[in-house]
């Protein structure tokens, strides 16, 4: 019997989803706030997505994707140095295969972004710098009425309430503008 490429794909996500969902459920639906997004992962960074790169892990039983990420500012990790940053997500799409899992933040090329990022391992790949967080570790950063403000990705993703009750994103659905948010990530990290 021959299983259709549409059929193909459905397995392969809903083996993924299954692959994660423990995880997922655990840490990334649980609502982080800034304290714990910039305490929790070694790397924050602000930059411009430059490209982005899926491909079969070494086993070729899983499709990761590297996101290169050219840096504006660095707020922790990596040496604060200006080359670029590549991490990994789990899925992507190789060919007509997709593996798409439910939370992962969606990024484009030449768009803008606020990340925060850690090393953990990935199905087929070990100690790859990812977005740990999903949807709440990424936050796209957008020109409003000329002002820079920041946007959770999460925004519309039902949280589980934190230790103090809270379930909104950090910056609410009206964001935070850059400059204060700066300003609370240097708080956290002890700088001026």
């Amino acid at each position: 019997m021959h299983k259709s490429p549409v059929l193909a794909r459905f397995t392969l996500a809903l083996a993924a989803a299954a692959l994660f969902a423990a995880p997922a459920g655990a840490t990334t639906l649980m609502r982080a706030g800034l304290d714990e997004l910039v305490r929790g992962n070694e790397t924050v960074v602000q930059g411009k997505v430059v490209d982005i790169h899926s491909y079969w892990n070494a086993d070729h039983t899983f499709i990761l994707t590297d996101v290169r990420v050219r840096p504006n500012t660095f707020f922790k990790g990596l040496g604060r140095s200006s080359e670029d940053v590549t991490y990994t997500l789990p899925g992507g799409t190789v060919g007509e295969t997709s593996v798409i899992l439910i939370g992962m933040p969606e990024l484009v090329p030449g768009s803008e972004y606020l990340l925060f990022l850690n090393r953990e391992d990935l199905p087929g790949a070990t100690d790859r710098l990812t977005i740990r967080d999903l949807v709440q570790g990424a936050f796209d950063v957008a020109n409003v009425r000329g002002q820079k403000r920041v946007f959770s990705q999460a925004i519309g993703t039902p949280l589980v309430a934190d230790r103090g009750g809270l379930t909104d994103v950090v910056g609410g659905r009206d964001g935070l503008d850059l400059g204060d948010m700066t300003r609370q990530i240097h708080r956290i990290l002890g700088e001026r």
